[in-house]
């Protein structure tokens, strides 16, 4: 056999099996990339808006309706909730100041019967061109009469 031959059988016989490793690696390679994938999707919960307990008073036309007027976001009560919207979703809590959770099925039924314009109506005392003479809740009456635990 010539030198030269030898060694190219030789290095034939580490084939197959330098074909077994390489396969096996590209076979541990997506297994390993995939491991490292993390996928997380999460809806950020809206921020504190208030320090004190907010007063209240009712919306006209929406029964069991109230809103925090003098407050820069829109802050409702209804049906036992606190609600709120923020960055177009809504979400609802037992407290005014924390626990939000987002509510998962769209918006809340009472929104629909809410006028966009009541927060001009509460400046101007006016609601649908009537007086409008409103009742301001203090929290602490409107937590032990309306407030549903």
């Amino acid at each position: 056999m010539f030198p030269g031959k030898q060694r190219i059988s030789h290095e034939m016989g580490n084939i197959p099996t330098l074909l077994i490793v390489l396969a096996a690696a590209a076979m541990l390679v997506p297994v390993a990339a995939l491991a490292g994938v993390n996928v997380n999707i999460g809806i950020g919960l809206p921020p504190p808006i208030v320090a004190a307990p907010p007063d209240v008073v009712v919306l006209p036309g929406v029964p069991g309706v109230y809103v925090a007027p003098d407050l820069g976001v829109d802050l409702y009560f209804w049906n036992g909730w606190w609600w709120r919207p923020w960055e177009g979703r809504w979400y609802r809590s037992r407290h005014y100041d924390r626990d939000w959770r987002f509510y998962r099925h769209g918006v809340p039924r009472f929104y629909n019967r809410v006028d966009p314009g009541w927060r001009g109506y509460y400046r101007d005392h006016r609601w649908n061109e009537r007086p409008w003479n409103y009742r301001r809740i203090p929290h602490r009456e409107f937590e032990h009469r309306h407030y549903r635990r």
